[in-house]
């Protein structure tokens, strides 16, 4: 059996319409009108800064707060980048980032991309076992629950809860257990070079780069499809 693991954001789904309008959305129902494009330009840098989002001293009880601590750095930076993280009147910025942190789970804030659900289908149908591996926290169960893909897949394996981020091969090994396959029997999707390709193959997985808009062009050692459904067609018959 061939086992195909996929990361969730930027892989399977993206934000819609982009983070800047969803944070700038949500802020103006505190009184606070920010600028999108400044919250998006603000945005990859805070995430980056962001400490890893794997708690393995944590018991489980206490995992979904830890989740929340790391978004509550990250949203704080974005708008104090973006010179209005002061806009908010004294104690609402608490009450923003408990709204937009809820707004984020549910699915009508994310869309699938439109080579996923096909890219899906032909995988099932080739007898391929489905899994995910993502450093994303515990919101996307339910996002991927209200986009109608979750049932598309026999695990589910989260960095928060398995206590280590891609590219991290103790993640790997998890989701591996989960299916009791060896690394040899398995493949990972991803858009990410470092976390999802290099943390694959150091695990001892096949792995392929999604590079929809040609991002990675120049980096010829990567087995790279611009879309999902060309995934189904690199494996054995």
């Amino acid at each position: 059996m061939t086992v195909v693991f996929f990361d969730v954001a930027g892989t399977l789904v993206r934000v819609r319409e982009g983070v800047g309008v969803q944070y700038a959305r949500v802020a103006r129902r505190f009184g606070v009108d920010a600028d999108p494009r400044a919250l998006e330009r603000a945005f990859p840098a805070a995430f980056r800064a962001a400490p890893p989002m794997a708690f393995p001293d944590a018991p489980a009880e206490a995992v979904p707060a830890r989740e929340r601590a790391v978004w509550r750095e990250v949203v704080d930076a974005v708008f104090a980048a973006a010179g209005v993280r002061d806009a908010f009147p004294a104690g609402a910025f608490d009450a923003y980032f408990d709204a937009v942190y809820q707004h984020f789970a549910d699915a009508a804030a994310w869309e699938a991309f439109p080579d996923v659900r096909p890219a899906l289908r032909a995988l099932r149908a080739r007898g391929c076992a489905l899994g995910i591996v993502s450093n994303f926290d515990s919101r996307v169960l339910p996002v991927l629950d209200g986009l109608g893909l979750r049932a598309c897949f026999a695990s589910v394996t989260l960095s928060s809860r398995a206590g280590a981020t891609k590219p991290d091969p103790r993640i790997f090994a998890h989701a591996l257990a989960a299916h009791g396959v060896p690394a040899s029997a398995a493949l990972h999707v991803g858009d990410s070079p470092g976390e999802d390709y290099d943390g694959a193959r150091a695990a001892g997985l096949g792995a392929v780069l999604v590079d929809r808009t040609g991002r990675h062009a120049d980096r010829h050692d990567l087995r790279r499809v611009a879309s999902l459904v060309e995934v189904p067609g690199l494996l054995p018959p």
